[in-house]
């Protein structure tokens, strides 16, 4: 058995300071150590080094922030990126919260029905390996928004670590060797116009250096001219020549307009923990809360982790949620999002009403929900705390592996894919399967629906976890179970994101585990009852900090991908 696309665009990142065959992957279950000073846990450790190196300079967790989201343009060209973008939840650490939306937005020229073709249907791969298939790059703007809110070091400073990993090369992982072996037909069919900056004659391999000198030249710019050195002036003009070269629809005009946004969180309670997430366009806030206040009245520690009743009750919420997901989350900006009803407590309750222990409800018999009043993934996550305790959660995302895998020639950086997120159709799914209707229908300047789940929590006013991850539909299920193992299972960081985990999302009817997350009874009992168990390869790369009541300081780096964690 293949792994399909979705499975294998999963790269994330944490930070805290103060293809192959279906098998059963071995994930080690290292000790979590504790630091007291802070700690790195990295998809890949050189943008760790870059964050802590910007730490150790005197500089916050935003700085170190901005430096890792930089250096993972780099180091992580599967999901890392100055072509796409992301979202920021930030708590300061005397309890403050903001959240940034620098998610991409559609090009002025986009219509509803751009990917469909004369008959109405969708045109396949349009959405993803095109030119067209690019929205407006927010990660940029993000950055320097964030630093000059909250930033302590010189803009210079944060940015100079990226360059130096582009200019004078890094050493490739034996992950990233062999995506950027596997991806070797595409990236010369699509680049034929331009530069293939992966192409080689012979294969990657570990230990290689990739050196990326027009990427460190647009990073040098970023650093001298801030927002004027991306979205304006010679790159901006690559960019509208890149677009001309693949009759791609970005303009100048939507370069000048894009602008990311500070929304405020969505919090919520879950028994004596607050959690503050990310609000639309991300699906992921709501759909957490709405998970974590449909499982709340029930045993789960008592039941145990993955055991026949946890996983059909958990499976039974994640069904409702989707559903709700599919109808009424989009861009709030063009959409009315009816977040107060969807978290209001007796709505959640009402949809639990018909959840049954003997059967498996039919994914066919549930639709989003109603109340009063209503008018009708290639992603990578890290987390940073400071040493005075204030903390970042940002996952940020090209979308697909690569993006669409398109370079802007002489640019140096790939172009993202995040259209594929829109709903091109209503009830025709994206890449992950996802499917939407006219809450994310494209619009020009609409910035597309997300599952990113950057997420903090606190436990007696004080910050107790960070977490997040990539994954495409996987990520609101991965962060929701993640928390679950620590605050329900008792499973310290490492154990939280190192367990096996499953994903349900309405539609497929299906639940979907990594191999061996279910004994062969717990499988035979939930086939008794009619669900369907379709196992699959690695879902998601948590990675997750836990604060211990003496003020330590733990992390988890998901065994998954290359992550490693150090701290000091």
């Amino acid at each position: 058995m293949k792994l399909t696309l979705r499975d294998t665009l999963n790269y994330p990142l944490i930070i805290l300071l103060a293809g192959s065959t279906l098998t059963a992957p071995a994930f080690a279950q290292e000790a979590s150590p504790r630091y007291k000073k802070g700690m790195v846990v990295c998809a890949y450790p050189d943008a760790a080094q870059a964050g802590l190196s910007v730490l150790k300079k005197g500089g916050n967790a935003v700085d170190a922030a901005v430096a890792v989201q930089f250096a993972l343009a780099v180091t992580l060209p599967q999901a890392g990126n100055i072509g796409g973008g992301g979202f920021m939840v930030y708590r300061s650490s005397n309890g403050q919260t903001a959240t940034l939306d620098y998610r991409e937005k559609a090009p002025g020229k986009a219509t509803t029905d751009m990917y469909l073709d004369a008959n109405g249907k969708v045109i396949p791969q349009k959405s993803l390996y095109t030119h067209q298939a690019a929205g407006v790059p927010g990660s940029v703007d993000g950055m320097i928004e964030a630093h000059k809110k909250y930033g302590k070091l010189k803009w210079a400073d944060v940015v100079q670590p990226s360059i130096d990993l582009a200019a004078k090369g890094f050493k490739v992982t034996e992950r990233l060797a062999n995506d950027l072996n596997r991806n070797q037909e595409q990236f010369t069919r699509l680049n034929n116009g331009g530069t293939n900056y992966f192409a080689r004659t012979t294969p990657w391999k570990a230990g290689d250096l990739l050196v990326l000198k027009d990427l460190a030249n647009t990073l040098t710019l970023i650093r001298d001219k801030g927002r004027a050195g991306f979205y304006s002036g010679k790159v901006a003009q690559q960019i509208i020549t890149e677009m001309k070269r693949g009759d791609g629809l970005i303009s100048q005009a939507d370069l000048d307009n894009y602008h990311s946004v500070w929304r405020k969180p969505i919090t919520g309670q879950y028994k004596q923990y607050k959690v503050i997430t990310m609000p639309p366009p991300s699906s992921g806030g709501i759909a957490l809360l709405q998970l974590l206040h449909s499982v709340e009245p029930y045993p789960l520690s008592r039941w145990g982790h993955n055991q026949d009743s946890t996983v059909q009750l958990i499976v039974e919420a994640e069904r409702r949620v989707y559903a709700d997901r599919s109808k009424y989350l989009g861009d709030p900006d063009f959409f009315k999002v009816p977040t107060d009803s969807l978290l209001r407590p007796a709505y959640i309750e009402s949809r639990m009403k018909n959840f049954t222990w003997a059967a498996a409800t039919p994914s066919s018999t549930i639709q989003p929900g109603s109340f009063a009043g209503y008018e009708s993934d290639q992603t990578t996550h890290f987390s940073i705390v400071d040493a005075q305790g204030n903390a970042v959660s940002i996952t940020t995302t090209l979308n697909g592996s690569f993006g669409n895998k398109i370079f802007v020639s002489g640019a140096g950086f790939l172009l993202n894919n995040e259209m594929d997120d829109f709903s091109s159709k209503p009830g025709v799914p994206n890449m992950y399967g996802l499917v939407g209707g006219k809450a994310n229908s494209i619009q020009p300047g609409k910035r597309m629906l997300s599952s990113m789940t950057p997420t903090i929590l606190e436990k007696d006013g004080k910050l107790f976890m960070v977490v997040g991850t990539p994954g495409g539909s996987t990520i609101i299920t991965s962060v929701f179970q993640t928390i679950l193992n620590v605050l329900e299972f008792g499973q310290d960081a490492q154990q939280a994101v190192t367990s096996k985990r499953f994903h349900h999302q309405w539609l497929p009817d299906e639940v979907a585990p990594e191999i061996n997350a279910f004994t062969n009874d717990v499988t035979t009992k939930l086939q008794q009852k009619g669900y369907k168990i379709v196992p699959r390869g690695s879902i998601g790369r948590v990675d997750a900090i836990v604060v211990t009541p003496q003020g330590y300081l733990m992390g988890g780096a998901d065994p998954r991908g290359d992550d490693t964690k150090s701290g000091w």
